[in-house]
């Protein structure tokens, strides 16, 4: 299901922030997120692990996708697996067919039918719009539903007010090239719209050996927004058209297309009550030469009304509906039969954030999910956060998360025609993870603010892989426990100069269950390292100069094989003046080459890249 995104749709134009400086101490205590409740909180106050990833984060690290801006999220572990694919996801579980985090762009779900997780290569925005990314790991199913299980990806872009006048950025490297133009302006009625192109182009990632992997990829992108509001009523309409292609050594090129179109409405009413409507649909059609190709539809509605129903009382309630037409045609490798597929989801939800005390929050949330597969599904939540003091809180939270079935569990076959020697399980259920988190939250001056989360998560009816007399099925013979620790920090050593640091600790034990049968399922389901952590240094070298350096370690993974490495990039930029900014950047610094994914045998190595940007703007 989709979830909505309650910032207002009109707003002010946003500053501009050219320098550590122009971001107010007040402004950095007072970061509101919008995600974790489907309503406006201040980040200091919210009883769930959450890091916001700012527009200038973003423009300070050079990066061009959303995955590689993700890797500024320090409790996501991030891996690059080729030019265009990543495996991303928090708390285990990793994997380039991931699908236990959500993620949302402004409101819209991007995952996918066919497995419930992300084919990255498809989902771009301009990130030069994007206001903030919010990471919510851990649960979020009771609001958002099933497969939030890990955790949850927002991306927010700016209004169009904030996004008015002309911008356009040409950025060329050894290993990328690209181009973006986006003009902003203004509406009869008080309205705003903005319009954006992309476009981009990487050379093909190789080996260690030095053969290249035949994967260089183009693709282009262009989009609108408008946004119209008065004192009590406000709209938001946009969409998105897209055209991409990869290069495959063995076949034809991977090519995928789409498009989306999404109204949102808005209604605040004199009590301090507010409802909001959002509708979107969506388009998508892929071609994999030798494997499949799918032609994809989705209706997606979801409709909330958020109100005070008593003193020290905050609720939610709403609803949501989505429908998926699926078309997949069989190749000579797989087949999802049937190939056409009509599924449909409903959803109930609700929340009260209760007021115990003056320092005291009790949230119960919980939602009530009905899919195709497995009928009906509770997912319920609770959450207790304590002011310990003015600017500190103490946390804790339980969740019950389902991954619900997806057309891969049930309706997958290889190769494409019989005899089968893998399959979907016909009786294939949700997986369950039962969470306990513990959290502390602190702000104890104005130069640093830090964070630390202890999670134990139980897992039921995890995917197996197990033999029967038709070949092997999926069932779901694996059951395990994750348990780790997710901590970052942010000091501001001085107005001009900023670190950020982060580590994670984390330990999965999976096993497969008394009475069941497994020949490989567990390898499958992620491979996670142990530990990864990161550091982050943001300068400013005088009022034109801005210098920032990322290093992030990230520990060996095990099955397949892949050694812990550590990585450096960094980039210059020069504030040219008010309207142009000229950067030069290094990634991987410090080593030629390093490998993130994959089986040795066949495994890319990210190598070294330089490139240069230029940005113009009015």
């Amino acid at each position: 299901m989709t979830a909505l995104s309650v910032a207002p749709a009109v707003a002010a134009p946003e500053p501009r922030v050219d320098s550590l400086a122009d971001l107010s101490l007040e402004q950095l205590r007072d970061v509101v997120v919008t995600t974790v409740s489907r309503g406006e909180q201040r980040l200091d106050r919210v009883a769930a692990s959450v890091f916001v990833i700012s527009a200038e984060d973003i423009r300070r690290s050079g990066a061009t996708t959303i995955p590689e801006a993700l890797r500024l999220a320090p409790t996501l572990d991030v891996a690059r697996a080729d030019s265009s694919q990543y495996a991303i996801s928090g708390r285990g579980f990793n994997n380039v067919l991931a699908n236990k985090m959500l993620v949302l762009i402004d409101g819209r779900t991007v995952y996918t039918p066919l497995f419930s997780g992300v084919f990255w290569e498809s989902q771009d925005v301009m990130l030069e719009d994007v206001e903030r990314i919010e990471v919510v790991t851990g649960p979020s199913t009771a609001l958002w539903g099933s497969n939030a299980v890990n955790g949850l990806i927002h991306i927010i872009t700016r209004t169009a007010a904030g996004t008015q006048g002309a911008l356009g950025a040409v950025r060329a490297g050894d290993r990328e090239r690209g181009a973006a133009v986006r003009y902003g302006g203004v509406l009869g009625d008080g309205g705003r719209f903005r319009a954006y192109a992309k476009y981009y182009n990487r050379d093909a990632t190789h080996r260690a050996d030095g053969s290249s992997i035949d994967d260089a990829a183009h693709g282009i992108q262009g989009g609108f927004r408008f946004d119209w509001g008065q004192a009590r009523d406000a709209a938001t309409v946009q969409g998105d058209a897209y055209r991409g292609s990869v290069d495959q050594a063995s076949a034809g090129a991977r090519n995928s297309s789409g498009a989306n179109l999404m109204g949102r409405w808005q209604r605040s009413f004199a009590d301090g009550s507010e409802t909001s409507v959002q509708v979107y649909a969506d388009h998508t059609e892929r071609m994999h030469p030798q494997n499949f190709s799918e032609r994809l539809d989705i209706f997606d509605a979801v409709a909330q009304y958020s109100f005070k129903p008593a003193a020290g009382h905050s609720a939610v309630v709403g609803g949501g509906y989505r429908s998926a037409r699926d078309r997949v045609d069989t190749g000579p490798t797989l087949a999802f039969i049937p190939g056409n597929r009509s599924l449909n989801w409903s959803r109930l939800f609700a929340q009260d954030q209760i007021d115990l005390g003056p320092t005291l929050t009790l949230t119960l949330s919980a939602s009530v999910e009905d899919n195709a597969y497995t009928g009906a599904e509770t997912l319920p939540g609770a959450r207790l956060a304590w002011a310990v003091a003015e600017g500190h809180l103490l946390w804790g939270s339980y969740s019950k998360a389902v991954r619900a079935p997806s057309r891969i569990d049930r309706e997958f076959f290889s190769p494409g025609q019989p005899p089968y020697v893998l399959a979907g399980g016909p009786d294939f259920r949700s997986e369950v993870s039962n969470v306990l988190e513990l959290g502390y939250r602190a702000q104890p001056s104005t130069t640093l603010s830090y964070s630390l989360t202890l999670f134990d998560a139980e897992h039921r009816h995890l995917r197996s892989l197990a033999p029967t007399a038709d070949g092997l099925h999926f069932e779901n013979g694996i059951r395990g426990s994750t348990r780790g620790l997710e901590s970052w920090a942010r000091w501001r050593a001085s107005e001009h100069w900023r670190l950020d640091a982060g580590l994670v600790l984390q330990i999965q034990k999976l096993r497969v269950s008394p009475g069941e049968v497994d020949v490989g399922g567990v390898a499958a389901l992620g491979n996670d390292p142990h530990h990864f952590a990161s550091l982050r240094s943001s300068l400013d070298l005088g009022p034109a100069w801005i210098w920032n350096l990322d290093l992030r370690y990230v520990g060996s993974r095990p099955a397949p094989d892949v050694p812990a490495y550590t990585a450096v990039d960094t980039r210059f930029a020069w504030k040219v003046s008010d309207a142009a900014d000229v950067s030069f950047g290094v990634q991987n610094l410090l080593d030629r080459r390093h490998a993130e994914w994959g089986p040795a045998n066949n495994r890319v190595e990210i190598e070294r890249s330089v490139f240069v940007q230029l940005r113009l703007r009015n």
